[in-house]
């Protein structure tokens, strides 16, 4: 990917420009020396503007020259979330085939580092015990709580869990284990164990094209989400104890650990939908299909015993903003350019707490590796997302994180040693596991 000249004015973006004109034969040739990530006023990438715009031979031309996928404009969307507005289907399918693509280029950069990283660190047994909890009442009862435990020797993870989805106030429970070796190739490094059924699914590295399609059909069939946790207010502040004579709290976590007690304000999960794809019969046809792929069920055949697919969307109508209306809007504030968004949002102020000790052996940095490793687990990705945020000094040995707008999760670093007795078949598949590639669809 070359970088555009360093000539080039702050507010001229030929690429964009091309798109709007729909001067394919330009595009290619501009794209030989111009960045094709760059994003304009609006936080738009060419990829943006040639999605919303219907421009299917720039968005193509733009994939073959590596443009960002995740990648968000000023509103907050991707390339794929208006992608999926417009409703062509080749169009969000070549899309989610690059994002994938990207994301295992992007993991297979890290990987080496990552696995470096690991073996660096001590062997050792760690404790997390997770409690859900709510401050709706009644979901707040049948909310689940599991005590993780976690191995680590060489450049390999193992994590034990009761826990094995939760997503959407549904969750599941069992006996799962999951296993990263980190000296194997990327598509056998990760292994989850169903220890009760006995069977065990390599976490998929490449999905196929019925795959792809199902995710697809998924995409065209669901509301656009996007939800995030914005800290740009975040601040961190000593908890404070005692009626009359104030002093800064502190508390032992788990017996062991002396800790600092901050409490952390300008916590705020955003979350917006969209849904002017999505008819009202849609919406109601929609759920079954969506339960079903889901589940890991593929949908209905049609006659010749292919799965029965959505069909594109009718183009929304030609859009009649030119390029200098465009680009002379005010920031993130220029006329649609596709369909009109039905639209909606919400967001939530979240106060929590979060106990730093100096004395877990562990480092801030350290635990983000581990944390890297299992973040196929939906809830871990979200404690890793937190725990990159800039702390106060210290490790984070308990912590209050919002999982859901209306779900908390406290978790608890209770127990932790450096070891160098951890058996090495932690790490291996019993020989009396059968492989079951369809038993965690998510995965």
């Amino acid at each position: 990917m070359s970088i555009s000249n360093c000539s080039e004015e702050e507010d001229v973006y030929p690429l964009h420009e091309c798109i709007f004109i729909g001067d394919v034969r330009k595009l290619s040739s501009l794209l030989r020396n111009h960045d094709v990530a760059r994003k304009d006023k609006h936080g738009n990438t060419a990829l943006h503007l040639a999605v919303m715009l219907g421009r299917k031979e720039c968005v193509q031309l733009l994939l073959a020259h590596g443009a960002p996928v995740k990648v968000k404009n000023l509103a907050g969307w991707s390339p794929l979330a208006e992608a999926i507005s417009y409703g062509d289907r080749q169009t969000i399918s070549s899309l989610v085939r690059k994002l994938k693509q990207q994301a295992r280029e992007q993991m297979e950069r890290r990987r080496p580092d990552l696995i470096r990283a690991l073996a660096q660190i001590q062997d050792f047994y760690m404790e997390l015990k997770w409690d859900f909890h709510s401050w709706v009442p009644l979901v707040s009862r049948i909310l689940p709580s599991d005590v993780c435990k976690i191995y680590k020797a060489g450049s390999g993870i193992r994590l034990d869990t009761t826990l094995v989805d939760f997503t959407d106030m549904k969750w599941e429970r069992g006996d799962i284990s999951f296993i990263f070796q980190g000296e194997k190739p990327p598509s056998e490094s990760l292994t989850v164990l169903d220890n009760k059924a006995k069977v065990y699914q390599r976490v998929r590295y490449e999905e196929t094209e019925n795959e792809i399609e199902d995710e697809v059909d998924i995409l065209m069939s669901s509301d656009i989400l996007a939800a995030q946790m914005s800290t740009k207010g975040i601040a961190f502040t000593r908890a404070q104890s005692g009626w009359i004579f104030r002093e800064d709290r502190k508390e032992t976590v788990a017996g062991l650990y002396r800790s600092d007690i901050y409490t952390i304000t300008g916590l705020v999960l955003e979350s917006r939908k969209r849904r002017e794809h999505l008819s009202t019969d849609d919406l109601q046809k929609n759920k079954a299909i969506i339960e079903s792929l889901t589940k890991g069920n593929t949908q209905s055949l049609d006659t010749n015993g292919e799965p029965t697919r959505r069909a594109s969307l009718n183009p929304p109508p030609e859009s009649n903003i030119d390029w200098a209306s465009y680009i002379s809007s005010p920031p993130g504030l220029y006329p649609s350019l596709g369909r009109e968004l039905v639209y909606k949002e919400s967001s939530r102020n979240f106060r929590a707490t979060i106990a730093m000790s100096d004395d877990f052996p562990l480092s801030v940095d350290m635990l983000l590796n581990v944390l890297e490793v299992i973040a196929p687990f939906k809830h871990f990705a979200k404690l890793r997302q937190f725990v990159a945020m800039k702390l106060p000094r210290g490790f984070p040995v308990k912590i209050d994180i919002p999982i859901l707008p209306t779900v908390t999760a406290k978790i608890t670093f209770q127990k932790f040693d450096f070891r160098d007795d951890i058996a090495p078949n932690l790490f291996l598949i019993p020989d009396d596991f059968v492989e079951d590639p369809l038993r965690f669809p998510d995965l």
